[in-house]
């Protein structure tokens, strides 16, 4: 069963931040701290949840985006429509 893991999330916020992005670690409580907190406004996190459907092949909703405001909730989200898919 595909899942994606925090390294590959890791990438991918470092693709949608551009060359040169301060991507964070992402260690201990970073996982659950706001994506607007850690510098990722919604157009970047639009980006993000591109990768991730381009990467994954799967549709998530329209305001996943919004949603899965934290790095946790985004795992959580992504993998649980991998299980799903499975």
């Amino acid at each position: 069963m595909a899942r994606i893991t925090l390294e590959e999330l890791k990438d991918m916020l470092a693709k949608a931040g551009g060359e040169g992005a301060d991507v964070p670690s992402l260690d201990g409580d970073a996982v659950d701290t706001p994506f607007v907190e850690l510098g990722y406004d919604s157009l970047a996190m639009l980006e993000v949840t591109s990768l991730v459907e381009l990467a994954y092949d799967i549709s998530l909703e329209d305001d996943a985006a919004q949603t899965a405001e934290t790095p946790r909730a985004l795992l959580d989200l992504v993998n649980g429509m991998l299980g799903q898919a499975a």
